[in-house]
């Protein structure tokens, strides 16, 4: 499901166009809060980043889901990139953006965290107004995490296309917590669609 208990109206336009896409299995996508669409012109190859990291293969299922409903814009190249590898330079060459990690002890992994770390700087001031989303998988919660990266995107003045998209695994017990995911079906689609609408919205040129 998706949730939408993250404050991010900072990182919004004061104007807004909401657009609505559909996907290929007929379920509605989440919304896109977009601002004006680019001018015309000849349409060029855009990149959608996605940064991951995964211990136990939660999050990394749901970026990979991100990455293939990506790929099905002909005009857009996903990159799905692991946090430890993504360089500040992989952040430049981006055209939009997702971030997908798991929520660990209330926050974001400590591996997203050493990626935003290192990128933050170097790209300050420089990804203005780019679009990203957010995909969480969590325990029980999750909105510490996607509040944590919010904030970062805030700072980065990046604009926030859709609510944090939460998969709550349920897993309390240490033995829980550390043994392999399995994604459901439901939750992959939703991250498969949320992919294929950023992949849209950056092919349309709308942000």
């Amino acid at each position: 499901m998706l949730w939408a208990g993250v404050p991010t109206e900072a990182s919004l336009p004061a104007l807004q166009i909401e657009i609505y896409y559909s996907s290929p299995t007929g379920r509605p996508l989440p919304h896109l809060a977009v601002g004006r669409r680019a001018r015309n012109g000849r349409a060029r190859m855009k990149t959608l980043l996605i940064v991951v990291h995964s211990l136990t293969g939660g999050a990394r299922q749901m970026a990979e889901a991100a990455c293939l409903g990506a790929s099905a814009e002909p005009s857009v190249q996903p990159r799905l990139v692991s946090a430890q590898d993504a360089r500040a330079a992989d952040v430049l060459a981006a055209d939009g953006y997702v971030f997908a990690t798991p929520e660990n002890l209330a926050a974001m992994a400590g591996r997203m965290k050493d990626f935003f770390d290192r990128a933050y700087y170097p790209v300050l001031d420089r990804i203005n107004g780019r679009p990203y989303a957010s995909l969480i998988c969590a325990g029980s919660d999750g909105e510490n995490a996607a509040r944590q990266i919010a904030r970062i995107a805030i700072g980065w003045r990046l604009r926030v296309v859709a609510a944090p998209l939460i998969v709550c695994t349920k897993a309390q017990t240490p033995e829980a917590i550390l043994a392999a995911k399995t994604i459901g079906s439901a939750d992959l689609d939703l991250c498969r669609d949320l992919g294929a609408a950023l992949a849209a919205g950056l092919a349309a040129g709308i942000f």
